[in-house]
Order: C-alpha cells, then structure tokens, then sequence
C-alpha cells in the first residue's frame, strides 16, 4: 500500500484526539474490563485532554494517510526521559497506532521508520518506548524493529494498575 505521512497541526487536533481514543480502544477493549476502558476513557483520555497536546511544544504527532483516509499515526514526545536514559540524548515514542483496517499493511512500519528518521536528525542518540507486557504483537513489531527491554513501569487503566515493558533501541 502507498501511504503518505504528514505532521499533524493545532488544526488536527480533534482528528488526533479521536484517532487515540478510536485505536487505543480498539487495541485494549478485548483485553479489558468495560469499566476500566470507560473509566480511562471519561477521566485520563479525554478528548480535551488530548486535543491540547497536539501543538505542545516537545510533542510532534505524525499522521499517516492512504489516499484521503487516515490510517493511523504516531506521537513523538521529546520532554520526558526516563532516569535510566538521563543524560543519553532520546526520543519517546509516546503512541504508535495503525487503524483496524490497516494493521499489517505497512503503516506501523512507515511511521516507525519516520520516527527513527526525526530521531536522527535531531541528533538523538536512542528511541524509546512503553508497551503493555500482554500486548504481545507490538512487542514482536518493537523486537524486530531492534528495541529491547530495559524496565518497566506501571500504567493504570481505571482500577487495574498494569506492568509495561520500557524498551529502547539506539538510533
């Protein structure tokens, strides 16, 4: 498939607040209570919340098209840094998501491949990232991609407080 990336703008922030909410829900509702989605949903990722990060200076949001329609996306974060990177020149990648319809058709890659690109040439010397110990598939889309585990952290999702894997790889 031929898909086109562009940078997302304050004008894409509605797109990008219901494309997380959309990809995170189709990934996790199957693995989760519906009370604890709804809670995450209504309290920690909220349409408003999110629309403000697009344009939040440190984030950058990718958006990736096939032809006019969006097939998923990817949010760079440069402002946090776990203490186990401190010191060592990074780029988290806070949201990696393809679109139902195009998970297996190259997107995941493409967005990866642009966020290792940025992380290039902004002189970062590693990627980073978070993924739910469960969530096997993203784990063997990070593992082939070089990441490997170097902590992790928990992640609460309403009332069930989660393990994710920290992984890394160097750029």
């Amino acid at each position: 498939m031929n898909f086109s990336i562009r940078e997302a703008t304050v004008q894409d922030a509605a797109l990008v607040a219901d494309l997380s909410r959309q990809t995170f829900y189709d990934t996790f509702a199957v693995h989760n209570t519906a009370a604890n989605m709804q809670q995450f949903l209504d309290q920690q990722f909220t349409r408003g919340r999110l629309m403000l990060e697009v344009g939040r200076p440190g984030n950058i949001f990718l958006l990736a098209y096939f032809n006019d329609e969006v097939a998923g996306y990817v949010k760079l974060r440069e402002t946090h840094t776990p203490a186990a990177l401190v010191g060592t020149p990074s780029l988290e990648i806070a949201r990696l998501y393809a679109c139902e319809q195009f998970i297996g058709k190259g997107v995941g890659n493409l967005l990866m491949q642009k966020s290792i690109d940025l992380g290039r040439q902004t002189g970062k010397k590693l990627v980073w990232l978070c993924v739910w110990e469960k969530n096997e598939r993203a784990i063997r889309f990070y593992q082939r991609w070089g990441f490997t585990r170097f902590g992790d952290i928990d992640f609460i999702l309403g009332q069930d407080v989660q393990n994710d894997w920290m992984m890394k790889r160097d750029i």
